[in-house]
């Protein structure tokens, strides 16, 4: 049994500043990221989550990593990517870790040094991790765009945690 430690997860409104999408040019360019390879149970739930994931977010069309894969997804180049069933964060142990609440999906903060922050969701029956590039580095404004699904598909762990 894995125990999630309460992290003090403010509403992330206030803090989000959209970015304005304008100036980030999209490629046609694939990222490669590793697909991760969670037990048959949390696969079904990113595979169910890989349906309902927004065509753009934060402006940002869809531009799917490679190898292709129902466990992850990305938008831009390689601005904003998605990937479902990623092991437990080691840092999810931290009493000290950084988290944010965006419409009702909290997510883990970890800091990456030269590129924008890593989020890992909380409280779900399967980790969904979302990087962003250093144009998101102080903003978590994507997540908006993603919290609907991952709410639709990826059932809460801890009731109430996930209200």
């Amino acid at each position: 049994m894995s125990s999630h430690r309460p992290f003090g997860l403010p509403v992330a409104a206030a803090a989000l500043a959209l970015l304005t999408a304008a100036g980030c040019s999209s490629t046609n360019a694939k990222a490669s990221v590793p697909v991760p390879s969670p037990p048959a149970e949390e696969a079904a739930f990113c595979q169910a989550l890989a349906k309902e994931l927004p065509d753009t977010v934060a402006g940002l069309e869809r531009n799917d990593p490679e190898p292709d894969s129902e466990l992850t997804a990305g938008w831009g180049d390689a601005a904003i990517v998605l990937r479902c069933g990623v092991p437990r964060p080691e840092k999810m142990t931290d009493p000290q870790a950084q988290g944010v609440s965006v419409d009702g999906v909290r997510w883990m903060v970890e800091q990456r040094e030269g590129d924008g922050p890593r989020f890992t969701s909380v409280y779900r029956e399967a980790y969904i991790e979302v990087t962003l590039d250093e144009r998101y580095a102080q903003d978590a404004a994507p997540l908006v765009d993603l919290a609907a699904p991952v709410k639709q598909t990826v059932p809460c762990a801890l009731d109430p945690e996930c209200d």
